[in-house]
């Protein structure tokens, strides 16, 4: 059994904090709450140590990655999936939301379940950021930091990289529109003291999984994916959690809900061994960050129960 102790830098928020995490065969349990005072965004807080003990997601009987094609219409076709979702994030004790897409040029999100409320991003909202710096200024240690480590001074040298504000803004929404997001905007001033710009983005769970989805296919992305599929530990949970697909990518984001609470959230993409890719956008609102962790764990095993099920594609030839 490995214990890894990793330092939580990233999800929008600038103060440190220790996280160990423990994966373990068995039920989810989370240890006290971690980074509760959130009074004072900017300051350092003292070391704590959570422990999240999670069920590791195996391909059930019958599954192989690269089945046979799967439906990829919306959630009225989904009646199975959507009670089993429900009864996997009740138990959690947050509020808890996918999205999935099938990976294609023309992916649109398939699936919602759960909690459909717009949210911020938080550092979720640095892979489209990556791209438009990369596309800029080439491959930098300030990407590779902002993605893997999900530190926040690099996204923003990133940020800072585009121009003025504006001018960054406008580059990372084009992103998102070229990824088939066609409602978010990225915001060109600060909506809220002691936190980033782009990290309060607006972006919903469809939305999310639908720009994941294209993230493959579109031009310029391969270095951006590659970083996500090398994650620091801060980032290893959810998606990251499955071990029956061939391989996957991911990007999180945490920190202080709006009124209460705290977020985590996290984009992903879910590899099958012929080539064919689900991209999934999942939220929790928990207690804490290690609550939210747990919770996208609990939706990880669901996922992996159900892998028969989702929806998956591939990009244009």
């Amino acid at each position: 059994m490995g214990v890894a102790s990793v330092r939580v830098i990233g999800g929008g928020l600038r103060r440190r904090s220790w996280v160990r995490a423990v994966a373990l065969v068995g039920v989810v349990l989370v240890g006290p709450g971690v980074l509760a005072g959130c009074s004072s965004p900017e300051a350092d807080q003292p070391a704590a140590t959570v422990t999240v003990t999670s069920t590791i997601g195996s391909s059930p009987p019958g599954v192989e990655s690269g089945s046979s094609s799967v439906p990829t219409t919306r959630g009225a076709d989904y009646p199975g999936l959507r009670d089993s979702f429900t009864a996997a994030v009740s138990v959690t004790g947050a509020t808890v939301g996918v999205a999935m897409a099938p990976v294609g040029g023309d992916a649109v999100a398939a699936l919602t379940l759960g909690d459909r409320t717009d949210r911020v991003a938080w550092s979720t909202i640095k892979v489209p950021l990556a791209v438009a710096a990369e596309r800029v200024n080439g491959p930098s240690a300030a990407e590779t930091a902002a993605i893997i480590d999900s530190d926040n001074d690099a996204a923003q040298t990133l940020w800072s990289s585009l121009g003025s504000d504006a001018a960054a803004a406008q580059a990372v929404t084009s992103v998102l529109r070229e990824g088939g997001d066609q409602t978010s905007v990225v915001p060109a001033r600060q909506r809220r003291a002691g936190y980033t710009i782009f990290g309060q983005t607006r972006w919903s769970l469809s939305a999310a999984a639908t720009f994941t989805a294209h993230l493959p296919c579109m031009p310029g992305t391969d270095h951006v994916r590659g970083l996500m599929g090398r994650v620091a530990g801060n980032q290893q949970w959810g998606v990251e959690i499955m071990r029956a697909p061939t391989s996957t990518a991911v990007k999180g984001g945490w920190g202080p809900g709006e009124s209460s609470g705290y977020l985590v959230r996290q984009i992903g993409i879910i590899t099958f061994g012929d080539g064919r890719a689900t991209a999934v956008a999942m939220s929790a609102l928990a207690g804490s960050m290690s609550g939210g962790v747990a919770a996208l764990n609990a939706v990880a095993n669901w996922l992996s129960r159900h892998l028969r099920s989702l929806p998956r594609g591939r990009c244009p030839a």
